[in-house]
């Protein structure tokens, strides 16, 4: 029985080993958080605002905002191998609904079709002070 055992949890050590940080050279050192995690084939890229990552400043503009974003999560899509046409799932959050349709206009031609399935929700406030969209994404070779 034991060396079942031990069979059992020698097989499973490969699979936790799979676990890989996605980190683009872009991206500052010493967050809190991975920008990705590569697992098992599946890149799950944490959630990202329009902030130029150079300046750290949010653009004024909406559209440059969202593009930023998007810019920032193809980093992390290319690091991983990955790009746009590779992604699954999109979650957006935006502290103003109204601004559903001119996120949409950007957010379609960053995406190919089929389109991957999104979710997108109000919010009253997030993390990053002037931020008015953050994006994530699960993406899948």
């Amino acid at each position: 029985m034991r060396t079942l055992c031990f069979l059992l949890l020698l097989a499973a050590l490969p699979l936790a080993a799979e676990k890989k940080v996605i980190a683009p050279p872009e991206f500052a050192k010493g967050a809190p958080f991975s920008p990705g995690i590569l697992a098992d084939g599946t890149l799950y890229v944490a959630g990202q605002i329009g902030q130029d990552l150079k300046t750290r400043q949010v653009p004024a503009d909406f559209e440059t905002e969202v593009k930023t974003a998007l810019s920032n999560i193809g980093l992390i899509l290319k690091a991983a191998g990955m790009d746009f046409k590779d992604v699954v799932s999109v979650q957006v959050y935006l502290t103003d609904v109204d601004l559903f349709a001119r996120m949409n206009a950007v957010y379609t031609t960053f995406f190919p079709e089929p389109r991957p399935a999104r979710t997108t929700v109000g919010v009253t406030k997030l993390a990053a002070p002037g931020a008015r969209i953050e994006i994530n994404v699960i993406a899948r070779k």
